[in-house]
This record gives structure tokens, sequence and C-alpha cells, in this order.
């Protein structure tokens, strides 16, 4: 399918007048000359929307073909029906028919997603931008970006506010990173993703860090919360935990006593994960493949089936998991993990696009291996202890690297599936290091 046509490149240009306009008044009116925020906004903006279409037209021009491709198509079908009856375009956006009524069977017979709810909520949130952009792939994939990156700017002001002397740095991690440019800004369900991630943290920290629960606070965070859940879930099991901690371990510090501070610890904790168990087997149906008693098995298939599937053996990866059990699952911590933060390494690339994704991870390697040997695994220990923060984006790395290695197996679907995690991990290691070094010195420079 020829989802980029000559139509796309002509109205691309006007949507993204709108988009500028908007993002200059916004920063005029909320940045000023002057103000540290100012000069990140606009480059950070930019590089999501051009990542938006270089990655369409690779997909276009280059793979022929792919699920943004699928996206499109669906959102294409949605819109069909609106020259129809309104009242039929808001019943399929909202998926309220069954698939098996006779009134929509001219739409719903030639949607293969219909019946799956991640797939079909994106398509559908392009088929509503699509009214908008008379369906045409480049725009409805420039306002993903864009939509995308208020969540993304979301999440810098969040580490900004709450870390002000590391401004700059918070910016490198948050805005910045090039997979996440790549792969979180076109029309995926990582672009949704990755802004509702975003959002969700800054609702949390506005409400339960800073004290400010407000009715918009709450409304941003229930609204973030359902769209992961309906988008991607796997990704709320692994930020749930981390958050409980987060604010548990903010809260902790004003107990003075250590033995009271430690029980507390303790008592929630296990009270969260049996919590966790209950409610994971209480939902068990809900959850479908991510429940307790079947996410070993999840992880399993799905990294066979990815593997087996990707058409490109070059790519897969094997970690050596031989059945899907949990305890098999745990004794492959360690890969699961490298592999998520550290591989493909340089030498197990075997495309371009692989390549540009082992010189990030190589740097991520870089990075970890500087931090150990010049700030020393002591003095690291005691930077993680000492700040919740910190806790919190290297519980949630750890918990979503582990869950992503295991389930891939193929580096080149793992360079998608791994981006929400980047930012946390990079804001982890950033803030380890700056802490134990003056804010001049420079983590990029071989001699600091």
């Amino acid at each position: 399918m020829q989802f980029i046509t000559l139509l796309d490149y002509f109205l691309l240009p006007l949507y993204l007048v709108i988009i500028y306009s908007i993002a200059i008044f916004f920063r005029n009116k909320y940045y000023p000359i002057g103000h540290p925020w100012r000069t990140y906004f606009m480059t950070g903006l930019t590089l999501k929307i051009v990542g938006s279409i270089l990655i369409g037209m690779i997909y276009q021009y280059y793979y022929g073909g792919g699920d943004t491709e699928g996206y499109f198509y669906h959102a294409f079908i949605i819109n069909k029906s609106f020259s129809e009856s309104f009242n039929k375009w808001l019943n399929l956006i909202l998926h309220i028919p069954a698939w098996y009524d006779g009134d929509y069977s001219a739409y719903i017979s030639r949607m293969i997603w219909y019946s799956t709810g991640a797939e079909y909520t994106v398509s559908s949130i392009a088929a509503f931008l699509g009214i908008f952009t008379m369906t045409t792939y480049l725009p409805i994939a420039a306002l993903f970006a864009a939509l995308s990156y208020t969540g993304i700017w979301a999440l810098f002001r969040t580490f900004a506010i709450k870390y002000p002397e590391y401004t700059r740095y918070v910016a490198w991690c948050c805005l910045f990173i090039p997979s996440t440019i790549m792969w979180g800004s076109g029309l995926f369900k990582d672009t949704i993703c990755m802004g509702a991630l975003g959002w969700l943290t800054y609702s949390t920290f506005r409400m339960l860090i800073s004290r400010k629960i407000t009715p918009i606070n709450l409304l941003v965070f229930v609204l973030m919360f359902w769209l992961i859940v309906k988008i991607k879930i796997y990704i709320l099991l692994a930020f749930l935990p981390a958050l409980v901690l987060w604010i548990l371990f903010t809260y902790s510090h004003n107990i003075a006593n250590t033995f009271a501070r430690t029980l507390v610890k303790a008592v929630v904790i296990v009270g969260c994960f049996g919590g966790f168990v209950f409610v994971t087997q209480k939902f068990a149906a809900d959850l479908g493949g991510y429940s307790l008693e079947n996410v070993a098995a999840t992880s399993y298939y799905t990294n066979k089936n990815i593997a087996i599937n990707s058409g490109d053996e070059g790519s897969t990866y094997d970690l050596g998991v031989k059945d899907p059990s949990l305890s098999t699952m745990f004794k492959k911590f360690p890969l699961a993990v490298n592999v998520t933060l550290y591989r493909p390494y340089l030498w197990e690339t075997r495309k371009a696009i692989q390549f540009i994704s082992a010189i990030e991870t190589t740097l991520f390697l870089w990075v970890t291996l500087k931090i150990i040997f010049s700030v020393g695994l002591l003095q690291i220990r005691r930077t993680i202890v000492s700040d919740p923060t910190i806790q919190f984006c290297l519980i949630f790395t750890i918990i979503f690297a582990f869950a992503v290695g295991l389930s891939s197996g193929n580096f080149g679907t793992l360079s998608r599936y791994r981006i929400p995690c980047l930012p946390f991990f990079a804001l982890a290691l950033m803030l380890i290091y700056y802490k134990n070094k003056p804010t001049s010195s420079n983590i990029f420079s071989i001699n600091s």
C-alpha cells in the first residue's frame, strides 16, 4: 500500500505551520527570553517531528510497509464511514459495534485489528486526527509526534523542577535520546505510550511529591493510566511498583526513628507484593497473557514468535530460555537486563539502522563503566540509597528491561520495545554521576 502520497507532501507544510504557531505561542507565554528551559522546547519538538517524518519514509520507501501502515490503513477504513454517517464513524471510533454487526460489515470485515484492543485504539486515535488532515499519513504522524511531545516535555519538567541545577543534563536524558526520537515519534503504539508515560510521571509527581492534588492532575493521571492499559499494559506492571516505592522512600525520610522507618518500608513492600499478586489473580481474565500465571508463558512464546517471524535471522538473539516457567525466566534476569540496556554490541549488527542502535547502547555501556570506575561501587550505592528519585528510575528501568529483554528475541523489535525505560535509565546514570562530580564536569569528556 502506498500510504505516503503527493497529497501528504502538499499538506504537511500547512500542518507544520499550525503546530509551530501553537508551539511558539506556548513557548513565548511560559518560557520567555532568559528562561532556562526556553532553548530546549523548540529543539525537542523539531526532533520529534523530524523523527516522525523520517521513520514514516523509512517504512514506506525502505521496508515497503509495516505496522505503521496497518494503523493508517485502519484509520482510513474508519474514516470512510464518515461520508456515510457521522454516527457510524463515531461508533467505529469508540469500538461500539460487535464484529458480526451486519450494519458495519462493509468496514469491520476489512479491518483485521478490529478485535485487538491495542492496535485498534491506536488506529482510532489516528482516524480521529485524520478527520482534520484529510486522512493523510505524514500530517497524522506529525500530530502524533507533537501530542506525544507534550508528555515528553512534562517528563522533562518533572525532573527539571526536581533538579534545577542539572537542567541541561535532564534535557539530554528526556528529549534527545536518538531511539526515543526515532521510534517514539511516528504512527506507533510506542509514540502514544511515551507521551502518556511522561504525563503519568508528571501528574504523580505533582500530586504525591509536590502535594498539588488538583482535578486537572487527577484527570491527567486517570486518562494516561487508562491509555497505557489499553495499549501496553505491561509498561504499568513495571511502572507501578517503582511508583509506589518512589512515594514510600520519599515520605519515609520524614520518619526519624530508624527502626520505625525500616519497619514501615518492609510492611509497605510486603503489602505491595501481596496486593500485586492478589490483583493479578483477581483480574487474570482481564490481564490475559499478563496475569501472574501467564506472564512467563507470554514472554516465552512472544520471544519465539518474534524470532521465527522476524524474517531477519541476523537480528535475532537467544537468551537460552528453554521452557515457559517463572523460575527459568528469573534465572535469565541478568542476561535479559543486559540485552535491553547494552545490546546489540557493535559486532552483532548487520544493518545500518541496527548499527545506529548499537552506537547508542555502546554509549550507555561506556557511561555505565565510566561511572563505576570514577565514582566507585560503594559511593554509587550511597547515592542511590540517599535519593528516592534515582531508586524510582532504576527500579522501573530494571523491571522493564527484564520483561522486554525476555520477550523480544530480535534486536530490531527490541530497539522499539525498550524506549520507555531509556530516559529513566539515562536520568539515573546522570544523577549518580553529577551528584558526585562538580556540575561543570562533563560525563562525555574523556578527561572528566
